[in-house]
């Protein structure tokens, strides 16, 4: 190939002939440069010379045995395995305890329009120890093509994906736990329905899970519910029958919130005095 500007480059050093093995041959009329004679190899480094003592054979540097290769590292930081959350072991003194400053997991159940993730954002966000917000409808939603919507209809398809979410949401907890990270989870549990119940958290994530009930008035619901969007917002007559059957965790023994006239702050504040209560005396579920 000819070039119309310019001279084309030397070869390599160490090549027979400009040209030979790219085939190309240089431009006519103009002189090659010949190629600089290569540079003189650098002196090889002065051998180590023997302490005294040790004769001609010095002791040979012992090399750190290499890293196992296991499933739970991250570079050379070993990750502790997540076990199920054992129940949380009461104080010894009678002072109440600081649930500002406890490792627990916390589940938050409560209907659609009741506040959970918003309350539980905010209480992780404001905890002064490192605390993980884990929604069970955000987990869900990973799932893009061929998302069973439980507003389609609850079947085969959107249960499997309900119990998937589930365990994901309950393994992601049990390896918070084990690094020394609090956790809240919310999902509207149901308290008549074992396919949703509190069984399967108490399996996936461990006895010590406090589940506390969230449930504000209907009017309240039906009104925040209306200011949501997307495949979040329900009907209604959906929302009006959810919160009728949440009215089954009355009696239940778990802990209930109703924030009807509170705000997300004075909620959260009313969930550490909760959390506090049930850390003290675990709920029997």
């Amino acid at each position: 190939m000819h070039y119309a500007v310019g001279a084309p480059l030397p070869p390599p050093h160490g090549q027979a002939s400009p040209g030979a093995a790219m085939n190309w041959t240089p431009h006519p009329g103009q002189h090659t440069p010949p190629a600089s004679p290569p540079a003189p190899a650098a002196p090889p480094p002065p051998a180590q010379q023997p302490a005294s003592g040790q004769g001609g054979h010095g002791p040979v540097p012992q090399q750190a045995p290499p890293l196992p290769h296991g499933t739970d590292i991250t570079g050379h930081v070993q990750l502790p395995p997540g076990a199920p959350v054992p129940l949380p072991s009461p104080p010894t003194d009678t002072t109440a305890p600081d649930a500002a400053h406890a490792a627990v997991a916390v589940l938050l159940i409560g209907p659609a329009g009741a506040g959970k993730t918003s309350v539980a954002r905010h209480w992780a966000d404001t905890r002064r120890v490192p605390t993980a917000h884990i929604s069970l409808d955000d987990v869900r939603e990973w799932v893009r093509s061929g998302f069973a919507d439980p507003q389609a209809g609850w079947n085969d398809h959107s249960e499997a994906q309900y119990r998937l979410a589930r365990r994901t949401c309950g393994f992601a907890a049990r390896n918070f736990l084990a690094n020394g990270i609090s956790c809240i989870l919310d999902d509207a549990v149901f308290p008549d329905r074992p396919v949703i119940g509190l069984g399967g958290w108490k399996r996936h994530v461990g006895p010590g899970l406090l589940p506390i009930v969230l449930l504000p008035g209907l009017e309240i619901v039906l009104e925040r519910n209306a200011r949501r969007s997307g495949n979040r917002r329900l009907s209604d007559e959906e929302v009006a029958r959810i919160h009728g059957r949440m009215a089954g965790w009355y009696g239940s023994g778990l802990p209930i919130i109703d924030n009807s006239q509170h705000d997300v702050a004075t909620t959260v504040r009313v969930l550490d005095d909760v959390v506090a209560r049930s850390i003290a005396s675990p709920p029997n579920w």
